[in-house]
């Protein structure tokens, strides 16, 4: 149940410099600063440039990590990037990252959509592409332009998307302990209660709004995860042999600090063991976990054998959680 011999060896981010405050948004929609840190904990957002998408916003994830680690992203073997925002429907982001950086063209592109999850299967992808001996140094990307799809009109979504992109390399390492255990599963058919629209007008038989937009049935998101995700932390740990006072830290999705809130109560871990992004940066869907990852260890908070937690969840309905080695 564990994948050895894989190491995170640097992280990397790019914020958005636009700052959408919860003032701002105030004047947009039916809302105001007390009601959103109230229900969500978030204080601002980031958004990107009329003319910055995507595949703009990791492009400057992975050179903060070239330039803050002096190392040449010509040595990457394989790009993963974890989005439901892409540029395109194709090219991928990943091709578009490629090109945009002039790197080596023998080098591997690809995109995953698994939403909010999507950043921790690019872990497993990348994990195992190493260990089988596919590529030797493979980045994942979790990067989302989500202001380019809220409907700013609509004030149950638009208070909490913003605009990000974070990255790790992870490599070959004989000696590293690397992912202690993996967990995973989905409802698709939940679908539609959570879902950004696109050719097909409809999800399992129901009429969707055709605009792409990203609607969500807060309530019933929030009742998926209180249902699946604190027994996945319980299989997780189990899995890695690891009881809840083990873990150093615990990283979930940033989607709702008052909903991580009441998953760490409900799996018994001490709030100030836990990172989020949320406060800062709102939902950034594939983006929240690196984005928590990277502020972290920029500030020293990670230490070498720490055991963390990462647990996304989100669209699809999915989720996906590990245990990692640091």
């Amino acid at each position: 149940m564990s994948i050895k011999g894989v190491r995170i060896s640097a992280v990397g981010a790019y914020i958005p410099e636009n700052i959408l405050s919860n003032d701002d948004l105030e004047k947009m929609v039916d809302t105001s600063d007390s009601w959103i840190k109230k229900r969500t904990g978030i204080i601002k957002r980031h958004k990107a440039d009329s003319n910055q998408y995507t595949s703009d916003l990791a492009v400057n994830a992975l050179l903060d990590i070239e330039s803050h680690y002096n190392i040449s992203l010509n040595d990457i073997d394989y790009i993963i990037v974890a989005t439901f925002s892409p540029d395109y429907y194709m090219p991928s982001v990943a091709s578009q990252i490629q090109g945009k950086l002039e790197l080596p063209s023998h080098i591997g592109v690809l995109d995953i959509n698994a939403a909010c999850a999507g950043f921790v299967h690019g872990l497993f992808i990348a994990s195992s592409f190493i260990n089988s001996g596919i590529a030797k140094k493979v980045v994942v990307i979790g990067a989302e332009a989500l202001s380019k799809i809220v409907d700013y009109s609509d004030r149950n979504t638009c208070v909490l998307f913003g605009d990000g992109a974070a990255a790790v390399l992870l490599e070959k390492d004989d000696d590293a302990k690397g992912i202690l255990s993996y967990y995973y599963g989905a409802r698709g058919d939940l679908g539609g209660k959570l879902y950004c629209s696109g050719i097909s007008n409809t999800i399992n038989n129901n009429k969707l709004d055709s605009e792409v937009r990203i609607r969500q049935d807060g309530r019933a998101v929030y009742n998926y995860v209180m249902k699946n995700i604190p027994n996945g932390v319980t299989e997780l740990l189990k899995r890695a042999n690891l009881g809840i006072e083990d873990l150093n830290w615990f990283i979930p999705h940033s989607a709702n600090l008052r909903m991580i809130n009441f998953l760490c109560d409900t799996i018994g871990l001490e709030k100030n063991r836990t990172l989020t992004s949320v406060e800062e940066y709102g939902n950034t869907s594939a983006a929240s976990i690196p984005i928590a990852l990277w502020m972290a260890e920029r500030n020293n908070k990670i230490q070498k054998d720490d055991k963390l937690l990462l647990y996304g969840f989100g669209g699809g309905l999915n989720h996906a959680g590990c245990v990692l080695n640091w």
